[in-house]
C-alpha cells in the first residue's frame, strides 16, 4: 500500500470510532462518510482516487443528489478505506485477516461499567453534536451490545436498565432528527424495559421524556399525565431531587401552555424548592437536570404565562450557565431568550442575542434546533420595518440555508423541517 493510501486509511480508522461514522455506515449513508473524511484534511481529489469514482459522482453523493446503492461499489469503497465489511452489512473482507479492525474491542464489550461507559460517551458527543447523526449508533449498540444480553437467562436486571435508558437516548436522538413518531415508539420501548428491571427512578425520568415529547405534539393533557405518571414513580423509590424537579417542571409546562396560571406557578415553586434538597442515591442513568436546565424551563413556563419579565431573568441565566460548550442547548437557550426580548418589544437587545445566537454551532447536528430558528424567525418577522431587524434577518436566513444544507442527510426525505 502506497504512503498515501495508508494515511487515508488511518484517517478512515480514527474515524471508525465517531459515532457519526458508525451512524453513515449503518445507514449506508457513503455521502455522510465522505463529508467526515473530508472534514478530517483529505481531498475530495484523493477521496474519489482511492474509491476509483470521478470527483463529479463523489460531488453527487457528498450534496445528497445520489446515494450509492450498487453492491459492488460498496465492496469497493470498503476495499479502498479499509472499512471492516460487518459496518456495512458486507462479507468480511480478503485484507481483514491482516489487517486489526479498529472496531474489535467494541465488539467484544462486556456488560455492566461499559454500557455506563457508552451511554456517557454517547451523551457528551451528543450535548456537542447534536444528536441527528448520533441516532444510528446508538441504536446499532443496543442492536449488538444490548439486545443479545437480554434474552439471556441469566441476564440481571442491570442489563434490562442499560436496554431501557440506552432506548431512550435513541429516542431522544430521533426527537432530535425530527422523527417525533420514531422517538414516540423508542419512548414507549424504554418504559417496560425500566419496569422490569424494578428500576423506579428510571421509569419515572422515561415518563418526564414522554411529557416533553406530548408538549412537542402539542398534547398539553398528555404532557400533564405523564408528569403525574413519573410523581407516583419517583415517591415510590429513593429520592432524586433533580429527578422529581424535572417532572415537576415538566407538569409546570404543560399547565402553563394550557393558562392554567396557579397550577402551573405552584408546580413551578415545587421544582425550584427541591432542587436543591439533599439526595438519596446517585442514579448513573439519569440525564442530569441541573440549575441550567431549571432555569432553561422556568423561562418558558413564565414567557407562556406571559410574565415577560421574569422569564427574561430565567431566560438570561440559562445562557449564562450554558456558555460551558454545550452546544444544543446554549443555542436553545439563546433562542428563548431572543424570543422574549422580542415579546418585551426590545428589539436591540433581540438582535444583540440573535447575532450571538447565530455563531453558537452553525453545524450542530439538529433538525429540533433548526425547527426552533424557524419559530424564532415568525416572530421576528412582523418587525422587518425596523432596520436592525430587517439587515438581521438578511444574515438569519443566509445562516438558515448553511444549515440546512448541512443537515440534508438526515431532515427526513419529505422535506421542511418538522414539528
Amino acid at each position: 500500500m502506497d504512503r498515501q493510501r495508508q494515511d487515508l486509511c488511518e484517517v478512515v480508522a480514527g474515524l471508525l470510532e465517531d459515532p457519526r461514522a458508525l451512524a453513515a455506515l449503518t445507514d449506508r449513508d457513503m455521502g455522510a462518510l465522505f463529508r467526515l473524511i473530508n472534514h478530517r484534511g483529505v481531498s475530495t481529489r484523493r477521496i474519489a482516487a482511492a474509491v476509483e469514482i470521478t470527483q463529479g459522482r463523489l460531488y453527487d453523493y457528498m450534496n445528497n443528489k445520489s446515494r450509492v446503492e450498487k453492491l459492488a461499489i460498496f465492496e469497493q469503497i470498503a476495499d479502498a478505506l479499509h472499512i471492516p465489511g460487518r459496518l456495512l452489512g458486507l462479507a468480511r473482507r480478503a485484507w481483514e485477516a491482516q489487517v486489526r479492525d479498529p472496531q474489535q474491542h467494541a465488539v467484544q464489550m462486556p456488560a455492566g461499567s461499559d454500557d455506563l461507559a457508552a451511554m456517557d460517551a454517547f451523551r457528551n458527543a451528543d450535548r456537542q453534536a447534536g444528536g441527528g447523526r448520533l441516532y444510528g449508533a446508538v441504536v446499532q449498540y443496543l442492536g449488538r451490545h444490548v439486545g443479545p444480553r437480554l434474552v439471556d437467562a441469566d441476564s440481571s436486571p442491570q442489563v434490562f436498565a442499560a436496554a431501557a435508558a440506552l432506548t431512550e437516548m435513541a429516542g431522544w436522538m430521533a426527537h432530535d432528527s425530527g422523527q417525533n413518531g420514531l422517538a414516540a415508539r423508542h419512548f414507549a420501548l424504554a418504559q417496560p424495559l425500566a419496569r422490569a428491571s424494578g428500576d423506579l427512578p428510571l421509569a419515572a425520568h422515561i415518563a418526564a421524556s414522554r411529557s416533553h415529547l406530548a408538549l412537542q405534539a402539542g398534547d398539553a393533557s398528555g404532557a400533564a399525565l405523564w408528569a403525574t405518571t413519573g410523581l407516583d414513580l419517583a415517591g415510590r423509590g429513593p429520592l432524586i431531587p433533580a429527578l422529581v424537579a424535572r417532572l415537576h417542571t415538566m407538569h409546570a409546562r404543560a399547565m402553563a401552555v394550557a393558562s392554567h396560571h396557579t397550577p402551573a406557578t405552584h408546580a413551578l415553586d415545587r421544582a425550584l424548592r427541591v432542587l436543591g434538597a439533599p439526595t438519596d442515591t446517585e442514579h448513573p442513568w439519569l440525564s442530569p437536570f441541573d440549575a441550567a436546565a431549571l432555569a432553561g424551563e422556568s423561562a418558558l413556563i413564565l414567557r407562556d404565562l406571559k410574565h415577560h419579565d421574569q422569564a427574561l431573568a430565567h431566560a438570561e441565566d440559562a445562557v449564562r450557565f450554558r456558555a460551558d460548550g454545550r452546544a444544543r442547548s446554549l443555542a436553545l437557550s439563546r433562542i428563548t431568550l431572543a424570543g422574549i426580548h422580542v415579546h418585551r418589544l426590545d428589539l436591540d437587545s433581540a438582535v444583540r442575542v440573535g447575532h450571538d445566537l447565530l455563531s453558537t454551532s452553525p453545524t450542530l447536528g439538529s433538525v429540533r434546533v433548526v425547527h426552533e430558528l424557524d419559530k424564532l424567525r415568525r416572530l421576528i418577522e412582523p418587525h422587518k420595518k425596523y432596520g436592525p431587524i430587517r439587515e438581521y434577518l438578511v444574515r438569519f436566513d443566509d445562516s438558515m440555508r448553511a444549515r440546512m444544507l448541512l443537515l440534508a442527510d438526515i431532515i427526513p426525505p419529505e422535506g421542511g423541517v418538522p414539528s
